[in-house]
């Protein structure tokens, strides 16, 4: 296996059942279409095998790397130079389960999706500002040789309220697909926490002070009897009370 040359399958059979004997025999599948030196390539199914895959890729270009893709079955065996234009993952096993390749001409420029890779301290931290990244790859155009492993982003001189755009980037050459006004990262202020409103305060002071009018007081005494009123049958006389008169007789 060497880095930058893979060799695929013309792929036969379609649907879940032979995905799923494909990728039993630690193969997938995948798609090719594109450009290439000869003229326009029409979309044609292959499996390819994921370890020969990971070893043709190069680890710092990764998906950028340009690959001379040999393709067997069919008419005859076949040499295109392609990029990998996308793959799709399994996200609980996290592998590979379909690769798209796009076939291009050397000769022409492609776009290609490139790392950003932010570097330095701001100066902004002194004070406590705080970095917020808003983009972190570019679409740029370039001819396949001359892509980008990445894109270098120095901010050390960000002080708080300054702003690095795609415009102030050194591209290395390469055309940005994505607006050059747009933001790739800015220094903002430390975010304070907000006081409560005058209102909320007072209805949060006086919310307890109400809940205790409210309740009555734990064990109070039960309230007297009224006045003049008799006592209940079988009930002692309260304690310095006059005897009552006994009834006269007939």
């Amino acid at each position: 296996m060497e880095v930058g040359k893979l060799t695929v399958s013309v792929r036969t059979g379609a649907g879940k059942n032979a995905a799923r004997q494909l990728r039993a025999n630690g193969l997938v599948p995948g798609v090719c279409y594109g450009s290439s030196v000869t003229g326009r390539i029409e979309p044609f199914p292959v499996s390819v095998n994921v370890k020969a895959l990971r070893a043709a890729l190069d680890p710092v270009r990764k998906q950028n790397t340009v690959i001379d893709l040999t393709v067997e079955g069919g008419a005859a065996p076949r040499t295109l130079t392609a990029l990998v234009k996308d793959y799709q993952i399994d996200l609980l096993r996290r592998e590979i389960t379909h690769v798209d390749f796009v076939a291009i001409d050397p000769n022409k420029e492609v776009i290609a999706e490139v790392p950003l890779e932010f570097v330095g301290k701001h100066k902004g931290a002194i004070d406590g500002g705080q970095l917020r990244t808003l983009l972190r790859s570019l679409s740029l155009r370039a001819k396949p040789a001359d892509i980008p492993v990445k894109i270098t982003v120095d901010v050390s001189p960000l002080d708080i309220g300054d702003v690095v755009h795609v415009s102030d980037l050194s591209l290395q050459g390469a055309v940005s697909v994505t607006g050059r006004d747009l933001a790739v990262i800015t220094c903002v202020a430390p975010e304070e926490e907000k006081a409560p409103a005058a209102g909320e305060a007072t209805a949060a002071a006086a919310a307890p002070a109400a809940d205790a009018k409210a309740a009555p007081a734990k064990d109070a005494k039960a309230a007297p009897a009224a006045k003049g009123a008799a006592p209940a049958k079988g009930a002692a006389p309260a304690k310095g009370a006059a005897p009552a008169k006994p009834a006269a007789k007939k």
